[in-house]
């Protein structure tokens, strides 16, 4: 079985510093990406984990911006708990398994959600 082609974006934080929250994937799984799937954000989430969210948009914000780009190495985990609202479907149609989907971050659903995660004005 030939393994899946997964970018690595380089500069990407590979965790929410001094948390074992991961942002990113050492490596291509041979079996396929996990897919992303939108999870329910409910209101009694830990703080640790709202901190994980808010970290990994900023982080989304300063490599991306409001540009599309590839999932790549992004931890599905993660992008499940922005997808269908901070993060979206770039491509149309969208396979929610494929490393090379591309995706983009909605800045004004972002800077909502997470008003003190990044510098929303530039």
């Amino acid at each position: 079985m030939a393994l899946a082609y997964m970018l690595k974006h380089r500069g990407f934080p590979g965790r929410l510093p001094g948390t074992d929250f991961q942002f990113t994937l050492r490596r291509a799984n041979p079996k396929g990406a996990t897919p992303i799937e939108r999870r329910e954000r409910h209101s009694d989430r830990k703080p640790a984990d709202r901190r994980a969210d808010a970290g990994f948009v900023a982080a989304l914000w300063e490599q991306f911006g409001d540009q599309p780009f590839e999932r790549g190495n992004l931890d599905a985990g993660r992008l499940s708990w922005l997808f269908g609202r901070e993060v979206l479907p770039y491509d149309d149609p969208f396979d929610p398994a494929n490393y090379e989907a591309m995706l983009i971050l909605d800045p004004r659903a972002a800077a909502m959600a997470f008003p003190d995660a990044a510098d929303w004005r530039q």
